[in-house]
């Protein structure tokens, strides 16, 4: 059977009809939101997220910075990308990873391309996550202080083979990590370069 071509996702949400706030939190609110569907009016019940960014950063042995972070949530400690919130006003997509990079790990880098967008729970949530590709990699010229769940959380480069490996071995969990290590080993195998920097986050802005 011949492959699909050309199959793309079609941004945009439907009108909202209605919407009543459920809850309010720190980070991201829920909301009961009405729209229409197949001639009818349904309700559904959305978590309303800012968006995120992560970080693919590969120095020159060909290893991935990760970091080793307790999750409460998903009741473990898990191997991560380093990662923010969009959540500063007027601040790009960019910057925010250029920030997280220097605020998790101490790192800046030289090169900067985007390696793909996930929306990560599509069927209950509005987050999307941008990934970016960042090489030319060293050492942030000061270190920042680390509070809360970042307090505990350790650093380590990680070969991209083992990163792989760990993955297809369900030895990680974390759903970022798992789709950018595959991705930047299946852009290699295609002989692709990943996308430029500055190609719009449109649906970051469909989503919010």
């Amino acid at each position: 059977m011949a492959a699909a071509a050309g199959i793309g996702d079609e941004l945009g949400r439907r009108p909202v009809l209605a919407r009543e706030q459920l809850f309010a939190g720190r980070i991201f609110d829920v909301e009961a939101q009405e729209f229409e569907l197949g001639g009818g009016r349904i309700r559904r019940e959305v978590l309303v997220h800012p968006g995120a960014v992560a970080v693919v950063a590969v120095d020159e042995h060909d290893r991935l910075c990760l970091v080793h972070q307790y999750r409460h949530p998903a009741g473990g400690t898990l191997w991560e990308l380093p990662a923010g919130l969009l959540d500063i006003d007027g601040e790009g997509p960019l910057a925010a990873a250029q920030r997280e990079l220097a605020e998790e790990v101490d790192l800046v880098a030289d090169r900067w391309q985007v390696l793909l967008d996930l929306s990560t729970t599509g069927g209950g949530s509005t987050e999307i996550i941008r990934v970016y590709l960042a090489e030319g990699v060293r050492e942030a010229p000061e270190a920042f202080a680390r509070t809360d769940e970042e307090a505990e959380m350790e650093r380590r480069w990680v070969p991209l083979d083992e990163v792989v490996d760990a993955a297809l071995s369900l030895r990680l969990h974390n759903a970022t990590l798992l789709a950018a290590a595959l991705a930047l080993r299946a852009l290699r195998d295609a002989g692709r370069a990943a996308h430029p920097a500055d190609v719009p986050f449109d649906w970051h802005a469909a989503g919010r």
